[in-house]
């Protein structure tokens, strides 16, 4: 019998100006196992969506583990599916991407040793299922990514953050579908927006690895986040009173999540006071960056 376990953190796509490039692994996690069996399939949740996680061969971690098996052509053996879920829904910290990052490193354990599979393929199976990668790399590679697809497929060049940075979420109680958030951008933005964000996104990269003190001009942005306000008001609301106090204040992925990257701790203290007085439903995680990414353990057993 074979059992593998994996821990995957969330991430924070977008960043402000690295709208669908720039992403980031932060220090909250949700731990998937997979255990062969005799027979059938058992599929457990506990924590972030117990009771709304489909748990019949529609779960996302169980038909991503058998998308990589079907491209070796192989059959996924019977399986007890564990999730403990810490990472929330529908908020803009990349749940989806990881349950399907975690659905591909559990089948690479699973097809271990038989089948070792490399970084690139980790990335290009995650990105296949999830659509982009700027979510995928991050959680399965950890650190301050940038990614980008080619003809050849996706790619990520993995930066490490510099240590004065602190990230905060704020995390609201209720979702956003980022379908709905995608639906608002308009086709084409105006020249002088795409080259604000050019230049912002570059400053970010250098903000975030070299000069935290950059970041509040870093994380400017023009490309996405004025157009989905209409669609979360109360995030909106949020980002301009806290960076009208001087805190990088950004929409974490297609939010409705709030992520301020501060470069001192004690602003980062400062501005989880304000929303706890403020934004009381709202809640702060002062969280680290996760430099690891993805880590796997093969517990027992010899593979597939």
């Amino acid at each position: 019998m074979t059992k593998v376990s994996v821990k995957i953190p969330a991430t924070s796509a977008n960043l402000g100006p690295g709208f669908d490039t720039l992403g980031m692994a932060l220090s909250f996690y949700d731990n998937y196992s997979a255990e062969v069996i005799d027979s059938g399939l058992e599929i457990s949740v506990v924590g972030e969506g117990e009771q709304d996680i489909a748990k019949d061969s529609s779960n996302l971690i169980y038909s991503t583990i058998a998308f990589v098996f079907a491209k070796f052509g192989k059959s996924v053996p019977p399986l007890r599916i564990t999730c403990h879920n810490n990472i929330p829904h529908g908020r803009g910290m990349g749940s989806s991407g990881a349950a399907v990052s975690g659905g591909v490193m559990l089948a690479a354990g699973l097809l271990q040793p038989d089948i070792v599979l490399t970084e690139q393929q980790l990335l290009d199976f995650a990105t296949e299922l999830e659509g982009h990668p700027d979510n995928v790399a991050p959680a399965l590679f950890g650190g301050l990514t940038i990614a980008w697809k080619d003809e050849s497929g996706p790619h990520h060049k993995k930066l490490t953050v510099h240590r004065g940075v602190s990230p905060l979420v704020l995390v609201p109680p209720n979702q956003m579908s980022t379908k709905l958030a995608r639906s608002l951008q308009p086709e084409s933005v105006p020249h002088t927006d795409a080259v604000f964000n050019v230049s912002r996104s570059a400053l970010l990269v250098a903000a975030l690895t070299q000069s935290p003190e950059l970041m509040f001009a870093a994380t400017e942005d023009r490309l996405h986040q004025n157009y989905r306000a209409s669609a979360m008001p109360e995030t909106s609301k949020l980002i301009e009173q806290l960076r009208a106090q001087g805190h990088p204040a950004v929409v974490s992925g297609a939010g409705p999540s709030v992520l301020v990257l501060e470069d001192d701790p004690a602003k980062r203290v400062a501005a989880v006071a304000f929303v706890e007085r403020e934004f009381p439903t709202w809640q702060p995680l002062s969280l680290a960056v996760d430099f690891k990414g993805a880590s796997l353990e093969v517990q027992s057993g010899s593979g597939v």
